[in-house]
């Protein structure tokens, strides 16, 4: 007995000690942390593609992983060019004239100011508002390093995970302390909400940018790219959408005396945009993997506080994660529940199965 109780004893502090080095890892590399959640998005989302190369055509395992990372360098490096070939060049401008900015934010805020009536800021609160948003931009700059390093990280260890991923696979499946259909449904979800957000996503920004740009060349909006491509980036994030975007133009429309043409953007903006985006998201979310409107926007606010960018992949799968693991808390500690069992087994059908050598 006291023999068992000792050997407990030592399991335990062993876990211990092994969280403590994992926690101790994870938090120096908590900067590099979007390039490894990156290179897991990568995975899934090769996986099947990869095995279809490797036992069905026959490929060499190093040249097959060499044709994702390769392939996902060019497409990765299609948006990193856009940002730095439109926006990059404005910022420059900003910082080279900003008092023109100022100008025009000064006189848009005073025909707002006069058509409302009442007075909504303070010319000294305008001038330290942009003194902020100019101190910022130098920081964005200085995050490039950290953003290809990240890249670099993510396409490093996408490569290795394709490499080894059969003998991965069944480590994995070894490790969790669950069981083996529990296991799978883990698999399943992971897979399931990860394809729908990293295709999803993406797919509609690229909607509500091409929309938002046709509205701006519509009512003759110039740098049209740029802005479309700042609609669609800034339609990811939750709530305020492309908004941010084109209110402001919408605004400075106004401040230019252009009110037919900021009329029709306006109108435009708030009924086709908008719309666009709201009927992508129901469509495209749900027949990827049917996953519900408020799991994503509540994931995405999670998610960006914690990882970032790919927080937008991560938090949706986190707060799925709560859902899934509370039924398998049921299914494997609780006393059997016929319904629970009955929805985890209709799940695990869909799992996917790990390959064989």
């Amino acid at each position: 007995m006291n023999e068992r109780f000792n050997k407990k004893i030592k399991q335990v502090l062993f876990l211990i000690f092994l969280l403590v080095l994992v926690m101790t890892s994870l938090y120096e590399l908590y900067d590099y942390l979007p390039g490894m959640l990156g290179a897991i998005t990568l995975y899934i989302l090769s996986r099947e593609n990869y095995f279809q190369l490797i036992y069905r055509k026959k490929w060499k395992k190093g040249g097959a992983a060499m044709v994702f990372v390769c392939y996902y360098t060019l497409l990765l490096g299609l948006p990193i060019y856009l940002a730095v070939t439109l926006v990059a060049p404005k910022i420059n401008s900003l910082l080279s004239h900003p008092d023109q900015v100022l100008a025009v934010v000064k006189s848009a805020i005073a025909l707002i100011e006069q058509k409302a009536g009442f007075s909504i800021t303070s010319e000294n609160s305008i001038d330290k508002a942009v003194e902020k948003v100019s101190a910022m931009i130098p920081s964005l700059f200085n995050s490039t390093a950290i953003l290809v390093a990240n890249l670099a990280i993510m396409l490093f260890l996408l490569y290795y995970m394709l490499y080894s991923a059969t003998n991965m696979e069944k480590l994995l499946f070894k490790i969790i302390p669950l069981k083996e259909e529990n296991t799978k449904l883990l698999a399943s979800e992971t897979k399931t909400t990860i394809k729908a957000n990293a295709i999803g996503i993406p797919l509609i920004a690229l909607i509500q940018g091409v929309t938002a740009a046709v509205g701006y060349f519509i009512f003759g909006i110039k740098d049209v790219l740029l802005w479309g491509f700042l609609s669609g980036v800034f339609s990811i994030l939750p709530l305020v959408g492309s908004m941010a975007v084109w209110v402001p133009l919408c605004i400075y429309l106004f401040a230019t005396g252009n009110t037919g043409m900021a009329i029709g953007l306006t109108l435009y903006s708030a009924i086709v945009t908008s719309n666009i985006d709201y009927f992508a998201r129901l469509s495209i979310m749900k027949k990827m993997g049917d996953v519900h409107p408020v799991i994503t926007m509540i994931g995405i606010i999670v998610g960006l506080g914690l990882f970032g960018f790919i927080g937008l992949i991560f938090g949706p799968l986190m707060v799925n994660y709560i859902i899934v693991l509370f039924g398998i808390y049921m299914n494997e500690f609780v006393e059997k529940n016929d319904a629970v069992i009955e929805a985890l087994n209709t799940k695990v059908t869909d799992a996917p199965v790990t390959p064989l050598n």
